[in-house]
């Protein structure tokens, strides 16, 4: 590596001339994968509180929707850094920055408040992406494509939350696989070997 000029970045250039705030998107990606990769976290451990016999449905859609947590948070990597942005060096400020400790949970936690948790977690998703989308919707294809995908996941996670804790109908079909994404996989590829 030379200790020359860096270069001149057409990929952001366009994006400035189409009024993104770049620095402001990147932030913005930045916190949401914080929030998906913590929300991938505390998934996997309140999953291990789903027992008993109601316990084990419970734990499929979480898994489905943990898998696709990380799927999110893949998603956004590579855009990161191709706006010019980098994650922070440490991951518990980077954790912190998800703004997530309502997620903790003990073997006390009961399967209405997991599923209480986990939707609180979904909505607060949507709002974030919604705001990526509006941020990038006709100035930045690429990243507008990313987050609408990952949008629609999370709108299908909360309706899975909402059916379980209203009986509300969803329309939810169990992915065929756990993992599947079937809106996020051409942006994460880590998890095409499940």
């Amino acid at each position: 590596m030379s200790d020359s000029k860096p270069h001149h970045v057409v990929g952001v250039e366009f994006l400035k001339q189409n009024g993104v705030d770049v620095d402001e998107l990147i932030e913005e990606l930045k916190k949401n994968a914080a929030v998906e990769f913590v929300a991938y976290y505390y998934f996997t451990n309140l999953r291990s509180f789903c027992t008993g016999m109601e316990g084990e449905g419970i734990k499929g859609v979480i898994e489905d929707a943990r898998l696709e947590d990380l799927s999110h948070f893949e998603s956004c990597i590579d855009r990161i850094f191709q706006l010019g942005g980098e994650f922070p060096k440490d991951i518990v400020d980077f954790c912190k920055s998800a703004g997530a400790d309502f997620l903790q949970s003990d073997k006390s936690t009961t399967l209405n408040e997991i599923l209480e948790k986990c939707l609180k977690a979904e909505q607060g998703a949507i709002i974030n992406w919604n705001k990526v989308c509006q941020m990038t919707h006709g100035k930045d294809p690429m990243t507008y494509d990313i987050a609408q995908s990952i949008l629609a996941e999370e709108i299908e996670h909360e309706s899975w939350f909402l059916e379980l804790l209203d009986g509300r109908p969803s329309g939810h079909m169990r992915r065929r696989y756990s993992g599947e994404r079937p809106h996020t996989s051409k942006h994460s590829r880590s998890l095409d070997s499940l």
